[in-house]
């Protein structure tokens, strides 16, 4: 899969608030960035810095908003787990975390503030971030040229790594390579072998994934605290008890609105299905699970 390279450094400014699957980028050659491609156009900051969204992975959120209502989190053991674990990888130590009053969550510096590295891009997303492969150190070809990607280069990203440690969901988006989507798949599958890794250690008080087996939703805390599913689940989920719903009874209705469209991987003959009210299920006692891992979803690309 071809790729464009992009060299440069991830900046830590002690203004910034990376999470485990976001990390401010800036390329050797600021310019650079006007060769990403994508339907939104990438808008650096004054620095030259852009937030890099680690392709087909999906780490437990930090700070989210959404459309309604007030900044939430999810459970902050493995949320924080992941930001450490790829700023780590990366080259960074020392973590630091400070309280930001204005924005209501952490900002993060460490040591040192920047260390160099390189992104491996596809193109950008609707929010304005340039979605890519993240590595570390020296990069694998000339920088500002595209390079073909397999699976040996692939397994020395912070993706891969995060993924192998159980500290992110794989969820993958069309147009992203199979060849690729099967090697996070593995990473994952290795993760969760018993007694597993991150959020697949479900045992004792571990605080393990839900998502399959349910999680009893009854109050923002059941999804705060208590519970730990796939971020895109709590995302909706948050949503919907941000609006002021006491019950369950509308989600179905409330996902389908969403409109999330995707394919199921694990049916060769699947069409395209709208609504993730197709892979969730409610039961009458008000538990919320996903009907499939999400590495059988293929999300439709917005």
């Amino acid at each position: 899969m071809p790729m464009l390279l992009i060299k440069g450094s991830f900046h830590l400014s002690g203004r910034t608030s990376p999470d485990g699957d976001t990390v401010p980028f800036i390329p050797d050659y600021v310019g650079e960035w006007k060769l990403v491609q994508g339907c939104h156009k990438l808008q650096p900051a004054k620095d030259g810095h852009i937030d890099v969204r680690l392709e087909g992975i999906d780490a437990l959120e930090t700070h989210y908003s959404g459309n309604y209502g007030a900044e939430e989190r999810q459970p902050p053991k493995f949320g924080d787990a992941a930001t450490d674990a790829l700023l780590t990888w990366l080259g960074f130590h020392d973590i630091r975390r400070t309280f930001d009053p204005e924005s209501g969550h952490d900002t993060i510096s460490a040591t040192p503030d920047t260390v160099a590295g390189f992104v491996l891009t596809r193109g950008s997303d609707i929010f304005g971030r340039c979605v890519a492969l993240v590595g570390r150190g020296a990069p694998p070809g000339p920088s500002g040229y595209e390079i073909d990607v397999k699976p040996a280069l692939l397994k020395k990203t912070a993706n891969h790594h995060l993924l192998g440690e159980g500290l992110a969901y794989p969820t993958f988006y069309s147009g992203f390579p199979a060849e690729l989507r099967r090697e996070l798949t593995a990473a994952t599958v290795h993760a969760r072998t018993a007694p597993g890794k991150g959020v697949w250690n479900t045992t004792g008080d571990a605080l393990g994934d839900v998502t399959l087996t349910g999680a009893k939703v009854t109050a923002m805390t059941s999804i705060t605290t208590d519970a730990v599913i796939l971020p895109k689940l709590f995302r909706r989920l948050k949503e919907y008890l941000s609006l002021g719903n006491t019950s369950l009874a509308c989600l179905p209705a409330y996902l389908g609105g969403a409109a999330d469209k995707f394919f199921l991987l694990s049916d060769r003959q699947s069409p395209e299905v709208t609504g993730l009210h197709n892979v969730v299920e409610i039961s009458d006692g008000g538990t919320v699970r996903m009907t499939h891992p999400s590495e059988e979803i293929l999300f439709v690309e917005k």
